[in-house]
């Protein structure tokens, strides 16, 4: 089997990408960061590191190289911009280098926050247009990425699903522990409320369905962007409310706030939802809506129960 490097292998789409890799006929080789976990062939890299970055590829030789490490959370970068143009870009940079070096297709997990959702449901000719410092990091980073020979970069929004790693609420070098469903599920279990932004829309993408489309990107002849998200467009409220509701938990412990109440410290785009149909195209495959993603999260739950 060909070689997979996944990098940030602990993450929500990492864990996934390890799961479904050999199905998809790679031998994944994995790294991870802050969290550790029992996965095969492991190597502890920090991206950041250019050295340790060229050393681990040229010992894996992967024919291809999936990146999903990244600072995002979004309020902490606009005060730590040094950090977060280390780790989104400079490590990206490190990893482009790695991958010209060995012959590698890189594969690149950017993000819909590239737009500034004036208008939402973006295909891949709209013009980016960040709104604050960690979308803008990322554009960058997608710059640096499409200078490769052989590329993908894909775009998600809103990533959701299991991850037992972020269950055990240990912190990740992402700067997020939770991902939104879990964090909801959390709270609906305790039986404790739950505010969600009423007026901010995205294309939830549950994270098993998005790992299928990066490792069929990380086979494509094609370079290119490819919008790799949910078929829903909604806000998180609702989003919140549908997690509720097909998951069995009291949807009237969800309460809707405007984006003003919530007093964030970067700008959010009021909708960002991405078009797919590119991307479905080129791979033959479907985005999940909401409810067949959640839907698939209530039958692994029952499965591991």
């Amino acid at each position: 089997m060909d070689r997979l490097l996944i990098i940030g292998a602990t993450g929500l789409v990492g864990s996934k990408l390890a799961l479904l890799a050999k199905i998809h006929g790679f031998e994944a080789h994995c790294t991870q960061n802050a969290r550790q976990a029992s996965l095969e062939r492991t190597y502890h890299l920090d991206i950041t590191n250019r050295d340790e970055t060229l050393g681990v590829v040229r010992d894996v030789q992967p024919k291809a190289i999936i990146n999903t490490a990244a600072l995002h959370n979004v309020d902490y970068c606009e005060t730590h911009r040094a950090e977060a143009e280390k780790v989104n870009v400079e490590g990206v940079r490190n990893l482009a280098e790695a991958a010209q070096a060995n012959g590698s297709r890189l594969t690149h997990l950017s993000t819909d926050y590239v737009f500034d959702g004036v208008s939402g449901h973006y295909s891949e000719m709209d013009a980016p247009h960040p709104l604050h410092y960690y979308a803008q990091t990322k554009l960058d980073a997608e710059k640096v990425v499409s200078r490769c020979d052989s590329y993908a970069i894909a775009r998600p929004s809103v990533i959701y699903g299991w991850n037992p790693l972020e269950a055990t609420g240990i912190p990740s070098s992402s700067g997020k522990t939770v991902n939104f469903a879990m964090f909801v599920i959390d709270k609906l279990r305790k039986k404790e409320s739950v505010k969600a932004v009423r007026d901010q829309y995205s294309s939830p993408t549950f994270a098993d369905n998005l790992a299928e489309a990066i490792l069929n990107l990380a086979r494509h002849p094609e370079n290119g962007i490819f919008h790799t998200a949910g078929r829903s467009c909604l806000s998180r409220y609702e989003f919140a409310i549908k997690l509720a509701e097909i998951l069995g938990y009291p949807s009237k412990l969800i309460s809707p706030v405007s984006t003003g109440e919530l007093k964030q410290l970067a700008e959010r785009p009021k909708n960002s939802c991405l078009r797919v149909e590119k991307a479905e195209s080129a791979l033959g495959m479907k985005f999940m809506t909401v409810e067949e993603g959640i839907e698939e999260m209530k039958r692994q739950s029952l499965t591991v129960a």
